[in-house]
């Protein structure tokens, strides 16, 4: 896949089926409207072409810093490289760019710049000031500029429309199961391994402390998780814990930290990703380090059941 960030770079073509979006989490959603782009392109024998933008519009244009994401855009382009997406446009969002009306910002982008056959859509699709664009706006366009639409309907989980906003409440109340059924896959973050204070260890439980290696990345409630740990190439499993640690600290900033199963290994420094597979219970106080080892037994035994549980899938 070619990843561009300025159209200067681009050759014109007109057969090009491109789409346009934030696709924050690239969802199975996200996914029926990508998969077209790239069945439509073949069926053409032109190009797919995905334009994203970075940062997030709406840390933009609400100037806020709460707002977490669900993928990088390192994570993005993995995905829509999989997918099987040729090109990717990353537009570096800004409160000037924003300012465009739909139909320059098409004519611009699209139409001028990278040429444009047909443009796959989601159902509630909007774009250009204020999102002041939609359907309507594209067929007043594609009349005058020889182009289809195609759009795709929505995708639902249980009478739900999936989308970006329901996948971060459910990972916000620990859903991570919910989580991953929208996404079509586990729910993931990633970051280096660095230096705690060795509390687990002390316990019993050493830990890898996570620094996540985006710190606008959603991670899930506090609690304790079943999880799958990418390392060195390698695959293990291990139990997250999410959390300002109340049995020993009235304050403190959450962290994440994986206990990996059979693993004594140095990793410091190293490069770490966390699949979220179950979330096992919420985060507790306990009244002694007894007891929280005892509970942490409990934990790593109802991990042990759920490693023969996939095992045996």
């Amino acid at each position: 896949m070619k990843v561009f960030s300025n159209l200067k770079n681009i050759n014109w073509q007109k057969e090009t089926v491109a789409t346009l979006g934030t696709f924050d989490g690239v969802h199975i959603g996200h996914m029926e409207i990508l998969s077209r782009v790239v069945e439509r392109s073949k069926v053409i024998a032109g190009r797919s072409f995905v334009i994203t933008f970075e940062p997030h519009p709406r840390k933009v244009l609400n100037n806020s810093n709460e707002l977490k994401i669900l993928t990088t855009i390192e994570e993005k382009e993995k995905l829509l490289r999989e997918i099987g997406i040729e090109n990717l446009l990353v537009i570096n969002f800004t409160n000037e760019f924003s300012q465009q009306t739909p139909d320059e910002f098409i004519k611009k982008y699209l139409i001028d710049s990278i040429g444009l056959s047909e443009i796959v859509i989601g159902y509630d699709h909007h774009f250009g000031k204020s999102r002041g664009g939609n359907e309507d706006t594209l067929k007043q366009l594609a009349s005058k500029n020889d182009f289809k639409i195609v759009k795709v309907e929505p995708l639902s989980l249980n009478e739900q429309t999936i989308s970006s906003t329901k996948i971060r409440r459910a990972l916000s109340e620990g859903d991570v199961t919910l989580a991953s059924k929208m996404l079509g896959r586990y729910y993931s973050f990633s970051g280096l391994v660095v230096e705690g204070d060795k509390r687990g260890r002390e316990l019993g439980y050493p830990t890898a402390n996570i620094k996540l290696a985006n710190s606008d990345k959603m991670v899930p409630s506090a609690g304790i998780y079943f999880v799958s740990v990418e390392l060195e190439d390698q695959k293990h499993f291990g139990l997250l814990s999410v959390g300002k640690r109340p049995t020993f600290y009235d304050d403190g900033k959450i962290i994440p930290e994986v206990y990996i199963y059979n693993f004594n290994k140095d990793i410091y420094g190293k490069f770490i990703t966390v699949n979220l597979i179950e979330r096992l219970r919420a985060e507790e106080k306990f009244s002694s380090a007894q007891e929280l080892i005892d509970q942490m037994n409990r934990d790593k035994a109802k991990g042990i059941e759920l490693i023969k549980k996939l095992n045996n899938n």
